[in-house]
């Protein structure tokens, strides 16, 4: 999902929401191995197996909140249930589910306010009178349910052995929230829906830090490999001078790439770039720890990818450049398409535009 595994755009929210601890609960061993790899940089994230009888396809959602709490032995003030197939859900939602129940309510939800106007079997309008038919504008709706955050007390869940029960908050969430992934097609549209929300909270700043990718991007995407395993990459001698220059202009440099290759890291320290980052599978939640440690803003920083593991990055930084030669799909999602391929001259000229572009902040 815009590069990510699909349930990463949740967990990263909760690893920057006010939650004192995340457990992914899943039975599924590559999640728990990509996890425990890749969220190094937290610890609030942890990893805990799901019994075979609460990962049915039929077991219920309570079921697996109720054997994890026994596993937990209920060690919490406060638990909240994310949804991992709810890719809107941001660290905002999450703050107000608990600031909720850390009031006058016993448990919390998200909704949506949905301007539909809805009817049942029988043929009779439910929320609206059919002689007096509201503009929509005015239309106050329904308030619906999107499955994306719970939140309820430990008392209140022992209690009724349900997330929701007693007092119950609501958080509304906005109405693209309501698309629920069912098929290929509701996939496809949520993906447009997440990369059109990063890029309107585009800001562009003064460029303090240029984060590249290096297969693709560095290279030429080609690899050499001999029966030893990797031998040779082709890199552009020009794009470490252009990155040098830049370095004297105050732009930091960093790296981040999903190999762990030996030859980048010792390309990297031929370069002199100390902000490496190999193996990186969720670059978009690294990327925005960075950005929180250095008291930085997404408006300072320059990306530069050329594949779909980069998108969730070039939709969201101030400025996001691509090879000639990249994917079409980031093609279509970079702020700038450099005239140059990669390994042959694309490093060289972001360097350049971003040279010229910090002027205007001299």
């Amino acid at each position: 999902m815009v590069g990510r595994p699909l349930f990463c755009w949740a967990l990263a929210e909760a690893i920057f929401s006010s939650l004192d601890e995340i457990y992914v609960f899943t039975d599924d061993q590559d999640i728990i191995d990509f996890v425990e790899k890749q969220y190094t940089w937290t610890n609030k994230v942890k990893v805990m197996e799901r019994s075979p009888e609460s990962a049915s396809d039929t077991a219920s959602t309570e079921s697996a909140i109720l054997e994890f709490c026994e596993n937990i032995g209920y060690a919490f003030d406060v638990l909240c249930l994310l949804q991992a197939t709810s890719p809107f859900t941001k660290a905002s939602d999450i703050n107000a589910c608990l600031q909720s129940v850390s009031g006058e309510y016993d448990s919390a939800l998200t909704v949506v306010r949905a301007h539909r106007f809805a009817w049942d079997k029988a043929g009779m309008a439910m929320n609206y009178d059919i002689f007096k038919r509201p503009r929509r504008q005015d239309f106050e709706g329904l308030l619906i349910e999107n499955g994306a955050v719970y939140v309820t007390t430990r008392e209140a869940l022992r209690s009724s052995k349900n997330r929701l029960s007693g007092k119950i908050g609501l958080v509304a969430m906005p109405e693209d929230s309501l698309t629920e992934i069912d098929s290929e097609q509701d996939w496809l549209i949520v993906e447009q829906l997440l990369m059109q929300r990063q890029r309107r909270k585009k800001q562009q700043q003064r460029i303090t830090h240029f984060v590249l990718d290096v297969d693709g991007v560095f290279t030429d995407g080609c690899t050499w490999y001999d029966a030893s395993g990797e031998m040779a990459k082709k890199f552009d001698m020009r794009d470490g001078m252009g990155l040098e220059i830049l370095r004297q202009h105050a732009v930091d440099v960093i790296v981040m790439t999903s190999e762990q290759s030996e030859l980048v890291a010792q390309r990297m320290k031929k370069l002199k770039i100390t902000n490496v980052y190999l193996g990186v599978k969720d670059k978009f939640a690294l990327l925005h720890n960075i950005v929180n440690e250095k008291g930085l803003s997404m408006a300072n920083i320059a990306y530069i990818g050329d594949d779909v593991n980069d998108l969730a990055n070039i939709c969201s930084v101030g400025w996001s450049f691509t090879p000639n030669n990249a994917t079409t799909e980031v093609k279509q999602q970079a702020d700038i398409v450099l005239s140059k391929d990669s390994a042959a001259g694309a490093i060289r000229e972001a360097c350049e535009f971003i040279q010229k572009y910090n002027l205007r902040y001299e």
